[in-house]
């Protein structure tokens, strides 16, 4: 996986998600519980790429390919890997393919991982 991708990527902890969705640390904590959010505690606390949420909401098609990676043995940081690198069968991010419209696309794939 390209950790380059993760390491450009901005980043945002619970207080900062809390503001740019609108909600509090304890529902953005539900969110990321339910799958709607992924995070990592790579950089120390757990934090979100900035890129997961669209609009103030997160990117709606985020949370069944999550679980689907998931599903495929994946941690919360293989999943934020895979959906900043460039994928091959894509020819650009897995994120990027979401953000196009894509998800039944790169829910093949992640089906595919396992």
């Amino acid at each position: 996986m390209s950790e380059n991708a993760a390491e450009t990527t901005a980043w945002l902890t619970i207080p900062d998600l809390a503001e740019v969705l609108g909600e509090t640390p304890g529902r953005v904590r539900r969110l990321l519980d339910d799958k709607h959010l992924v995070g990592s505690k790579r950089n120390g606390a757990l934090a979100v790429p900035a890129a997961f949420v669209v609009d103030g909401r997160p990117l709606s098609s985020l949370r069944g390919t999550v679980i689907a990676l998931q599903d495929a043995g994946f941690s919360d940081d293989e999943v934020i890997d895979w959906m900043l690198a460039e994928e091959d069968t894509l020819g650009r991010s897995p994120l990027a393919a979401l953000l196009d419209g894509h998800k039944s696309e790169v829910r093949r794939i992640a089906r595919t991982l396992a």
